[in-house]
């Protein structure tokens, strides 16, 4: 099957489901690309046989992030409920995601790729939350991060808004590993861990360990959402952020 934002593939005599984010260069986490993971996913749910899913990427970078258009008010109920619903989907897929990052990988594109169970990258890659810089917040990072790493390095990332190089995020534990190809790196830790599995044994033992995570999660998004689109998009700021941001101008804050 293949969608104009996401080509799908079996691999590995089908027991490896590809998903590829194919709007290079930017792969723009948008309203579209968001449905064509989320029916990617669902294709996962559908396939007994399936091990795992490998998540990369056309074109040089991984992702710039969100759509910023989509995050002003009169869309960003709707963006953030079906991103949100994207995570936990992710969060429930019944067997291991691996997600391959190169080039950017920003915003709304981390957010997606924490998601998944293991992130191979690219020492050279660009891994950041900059939603702060342009006056927003990143709710799925915000409950994913601190679940990831360890809490001084989710405030770091959080608060500052800076990014840090793939070496970096393999270092403070964000990344399982750093290569030069991280997707063929990706395949072949499938094809020496996963490959001679069992489909129902691994699908078992991905539902134990994310059986309490997972809906921890789901609740955490939901307050933080509500966070977001009732106190954080009630202020002038926010609004001005993401203003400024397409309309490349500075942010004029009012602090309020």
């Amino acid at each position: 099957m293949t969608n104009i934002a996401v080509t799908s593939k079996l691999e590995r005599d089908g027991k490896l489901l590809r998903l590829t984010l194919n709007r290079a260069k930017a792969n723009i986490i948008d309203a579209e690309m968001i449905e064509a993971l989320t029916n990617g996913f669902t294709q996962a749910n559908d396939t007994p046989e399936l091990l795992a899913v490998l998540l990369d990427h056309d074109g040089p970078n991984f992702s710039f992030g969100a759509s910023v258009e989509e995050h002003l008010p009169d869309q960003c109920g709707a963006m953030l409920g079906a991103m949100h619903g994207l995570i936990k989907k992710m969060l429930a897929c019944p067997v291991p995601v691996l997600v391959a990052v190169s080039g950017q990988c920003l915003g709304g594109g981390l957010e997606v790729a924490m998601a998944g169970s293991l992130i191979f990258v690219d020492p050279d890659a660009k891994l950041g939350q900059p939603e702060i810089k342009i006056g927003v917040i990143a709710p799925a990072a915000t409950c994913l991060l601190p679940r990831l790493v360890a809490p001084v390095h989710a405030r770091d990332l959080l608060f500052s808004g800076r990014s840090i190089s793939g070496a970096q995020a393999a270092e403070i534990g964000l990344a399982h590993s750093v290569s030069n190809d991280p997707k063929a790196t990706a395949l072949a830790y499938f094809d020496a861990h996963y490959a001679g599995l069992s489909a129902s044994s691994l699908r078992c033992a991905v539902e134990a360990a994310n059986e309490v995570s997972r809906w921890e999660i789901a609740a955490d998004l939901d307050r933080v959402e509500a966070l977001y689109l009732n106190s954080l998009m009630a202020t002038h700021d926010a609004v001005e952020g993401l203003k400024a941001f397409i309309e490349k101008r500075p942010a004029k804050w009012i602090h309020g």
